[in-house]
C-alpha cells in the first residue's frame, strides 16, 4: 500500500507541476518580408489551448490558415522525468505594400483563462525592379552560377566623408548577394592599410544575414568587417580597395541519364574574388586659437578630480586622481601635467584605461593617479590641473579644470629621511638639509691633551700618538666628506636621473628587442615609446607629463643641438606614437628600433 501510495503521489505531483508551468503564448514572423511574396505567421503555446482569436490583418492578405498542430516529448535523465508540450497555429500571409507594420496580439484560452501573445513587427520591402541584367524567368529564385556584379558585390560604406581632424568615422564592408548561394567566406581577405588613420576594430561576432532593398532590388546582406577610424592629418585621405573571397554553391549542369537522376541534384563549389571600391575622406583641420594645454584631444569629455588628503606629515604621500570620461580619440589623450610646489617629490603618474569601442567611436574613462611625497613641513598650494580638448559637437575648444588644493604638511616625528625609487626601481635614500646640519653635532673634537708623563715616555709613545689619534682623525674627516657628498647627490633626484638616463633607456630597448623577436607589437611599441620619452625626461630634467614634441625641440635648440638631430627626435617620437595604434610591418618595427637606438646614442654625445 505504501508503494502504491508513493507512486500515486508522484503522478499527482507531476500533473500538478505540469499545470503549474507558466503559460507562454508567443507570436513569430520574419522581421523582413517582400511585397507580393508569402510568409508565415505562427503562434505557439506551451499548454493545450482552444478558441484562438487572431487580430485583423489589415495590411496583409490572408492566404491560408490557421493550421493547428501539436507536439510533445518526454525524457528521463538520471531518474528525473521532464516533459514538454507545444501547440502551434500557422497563418500564411502576403504583404500588400511596403512599410513597417505591427500585427496586434492574438488571444487564446488555456484552462478557461484567456492568455494574450506579443505583437509582431514586420518590415515590408518593395518588389525587385527588373533591369537589363535581371530579366524575370520561371526559375529566377534558384541560385545561379552567374555571379556578376549585380548578383554579388561588396559595398564600402562610410558613415561620413567630410570630417574634422581626429573625428571618428565608421567604415563598413557589407556583402550583397541575390540569386546566388554563398556557402562560405575564405580567409583570403586583403584589407587596406588605412594609412593616415588611427584604426580601432569592432568585435564582429558571428556573421548573420538579413534582407535589404538596395538600388531597386532585394538582397541578402552580411556585414564582413567594421572599423572606427580617426584621421591623423587634414586633406583628402584615400582608403584603398579591399578584397574578399567567397565560395559559391552552384548546380552542376549535367545530362539526365535515367528517370532516377532527376530526383538528385549535383552541386559544386566555385570561388569568386570580390573587390570593394575605394573611398575618399575629406578631412578639415582643427581651427586656430588652440588653448595652451591642448594636446590633441577631440570628442566630448568630462573630468572628475579628487585628492586623497590635505593634512599630512612630512614624508607622507598624497595622491591626486583625475577621471576623464567621454567619447572621442581616447587612446591619444595626453596626461595633464601637475605643477607640484617645491617641497614635494613627484613620481610618474599611473594611468588606467577603461575603453569601449562602438560604432560611434571609442568611449570610456581614463583614470590618472599622481603621487608625490612631501619632503618639507609647511603649507603648499597645488595649482589647478587643466585639460583642454576640441568639442566635436559644438566645434569649439574647451578647457576642464580641477580646483586648487591647499596641503598642510606637518613635521614628521622621528623621521630623518625617506626612501624612493629611481627609474630602474633602485631604492634611493633622501635626507633633508636640516638633518644634514644636525649630523654635524654628532662629531666630537678629539681631546689632544696628553697625560703627564716623563720625557722618556713621551718620546717612546710618539709613534703610537700618530697611530691612535691622527690617523683616525684623518679617516673621520674623509668619511664625513664622502658621506656629505653622497647625501647631497642622492638628494638631487634630477642629477641621479640624469646620470642614469642612458642605463634606464638601454633596459627599455632590451625589453623592446625581446618583444620584437616574439612579434609582440603592443609590448614593442610601448617599450620603444617609454624608452624615448623617459630618456628625454631624465636628460632634460623635465617631468614626462610636461613633455611634448614642441618644447623638446625648443629646449634642444637652446642647448645647441643640431637641426638634423632635432628632426630625428621628432621623427622617432611621432612614429612611435602613431605606430602603437596603427598597423605596421615587421620591417617598420626593425627600422623604428634602429632609429631609437641611434637617437639615444647620438644624444649621449651631446652636452645637454
Amino acid at each position: 500500500m505504501r508503494y502504491r501510495l508513493l507512486v500515486l503521489l508522484s503522478f499527482v505531483g507531476i500533473a500538478l507541476g505540469a499545470y503549474a508551468d507558466e503559460v507562454v503564448f508567443k507570436g513569430q514572423a520574419p522581421s523582413q518580408v517582400i511585397v507580393g511574396k508569402p510568409f508565415q505567421l505562427t503562434y505557439t503555446v506551451n499548454q493545450r489551448s482552444r478558441d484562438l482569436r487572431a487580430p485583423e490583418f489589415t495590411d496583409f492578405d490572408l492566404l491560408a490558415g490557421p493550421y493547428s498542430s501539436t507536439s510533445s516529448s518526454t525524457s528521463f535523465v538520471n531518474g528525473h522525468r521532464t516533459s514538454s508540450f507545444t501547440q502551434t497555429y500557422t497563418y500564411t500571409l502576403m504583404a500588400r505594400r511596403e512599410g513597417t507594420y505591427t500585427i496586434a496580439p492574438a488571444t487564446v484560452k488555456v484552462e478557461g483563462e484567456q492568455v494574450q501573445s506579443n505583437g509582431v513587427r514586420i518590415e515590408v520591402l518593395p518588389e525587385d525592379q527588373p533591369t537589363n541584367s535581371q530579366q524575370p524567368t520561371a526559375n529566377s529564385q534558384q541560385p545561379s552560377v552567374n555571379a556578376n556584379s549585380d548578383n554579388l558585390f561588396v559595398r564600402t560604406i562610410v558613415s561620413k566623408t567630410n570630417v574634422q581632424e581626429q573625428e571618428a568615422l565608421l567604415v563598413t564592408y557589407k556583402l550583397y548577394f541575390a540569386n546566388v548561394d554563398v556557402a562560405q567566406l575564405t580567409n583570403n581577405t586583403k584589407l587596406p592599410e588605412f594609412t593616415g588613420f588611427l584604426k580601432q576594430d569592432l568585435d564582429q561576432g558571428q556573421i548573420q544575414t538579413q534582407l535589404e532593398h538596395y538600388n531597386g532590388r532585394n538582397y541578402q546582406t552580411a556585414v564582413l568587417y567594421r572599423t572606427v577610424l580617426y584621421p591623423q592629418h587634414s586633406g583628402d585621405i584615400v582608403i584603398d580597395p579591399a578584397v574578399f573571397e567567397a565560395v559559391l554553391r552552384v548546380q552542376t549542369q549535367q545530362q539526365v541519364r535515367s528517370i532516377f537522376d532527376s530526383f538528385f541534384e549535383t552541386y559544386t563549389n566555385v570561388t569568386r574574388t570580390i573587390t570593394a571600391p575605394k573611398a575618399t575622406i575629406h578631412v578639415v583641420p582643427l581651427p586656430g586659437g588652440k588653448p595652451a594645454g591642448f594636446s590633441g584631444g577631440v570628442g566630448k569629455f568630462s573630468m572628475v578630480p579628487s585628492i586623497s588628503q590635505t593634512d599630512i606629515q612630512a614624508n607622507d604621500a598624497v595622491t591626486i586622481k583625475l577621471d576623464i570620461t567621454g567619447a572621442g580619440n581616447m587612446k591619444l589623450l595626453k596626461t595633464p601635467a601637475i605643477d607640484w610646489p617645491e617641497g614635494f617629490e613627484p613620481y610618474d603618474p599611473k594611468v588606467t584605461n577603461n575603453f569601449n569601442t562602438t560604432t560611434s567611436g571609442v568611449s570610456g574613462t581614463k583614470s590618472i593617479e599622481y603621487l608625490a611625497i612631501a619632503r618639507s613641513a609647511g603649507e603648499y598650494t597645488v595649482p589647478a590641473i587643466r585639460f583642454s580638448y576640441f568639442d566635436i559637437e559644438e566645434k569649439t575648444y574647451k578647457t576642464l579644470s580641477s580646483p586648487e588644493y591647499t596641503i598642510h604638511v606637518n613635521r614628521g616625528n622621528g623621521a630623518n629621511g625617506a626612501n624612493g625609487e629611481n627609474g630602474e626601481g633602485q631604492v634611493i635614500t633622501y635626507t633633508h638639509k636640516e638633518d644634514i646640519k644636525q649630523l654635524g653635532t654628532d662629531i666630537r673634537y678629539i681631546d689632544t691633551k696628553a697625560p703627564k708623563k716623563s720625557t722618556e715616555q713621551r718620546l717612546q709613545n710618539t709613534d703610537l700618538i700618530w697611530l691612535y689619534f691622527v690617523v683616525p682623525l684623518i679617516l673621520s674627516i674623509v668619511i664625513l666628506i664622502v658621506l656629505r657628498k653622497q647625501i647631497k647627490e642622492n638628494a638631487d633626484i634630477t642629477r641621479v636621473r640624469y646620470k642614469q638616463a642612458n642605463k634606464v633607456a638601454q633596459k627599455r630597448l632590451k625589453a623592446a628587442a625581446t618583444a620584437l623577436k616574439a612579434n609582440n607589437k603592443d609590448a614593442f611599441y610601448a617599450e620603444i615609446e617609454r624608452a624615448a620619452w623617459i630618456y628625454l625626461s631624465d636628460r632634460l630634467s623635465i617631468p614626462t607629463a610636461d613633455l611634448n614634441k614642441e618644447n623638446i625641440a625648443s629646449i634642444l635648440m637652446q642647448k645647441g643641438v643640431s637641426d638634423t638631430l632635432i628632426k630625428e627626435v621628432k621623427d622617432v617620437l611621432s612614429t612611435a606614437e602613431f605606430a602603437r595604434y596603427a598597423p605596421a610591418t615587421d620591417h617598420a618595427m626593425d627600422d623604428l628600433y634602429k632609429a631609437t637606438t641611434n637617437l639615444i646614442n647620438n644624444l649621449e654625445n651631446e652636452k645637454i
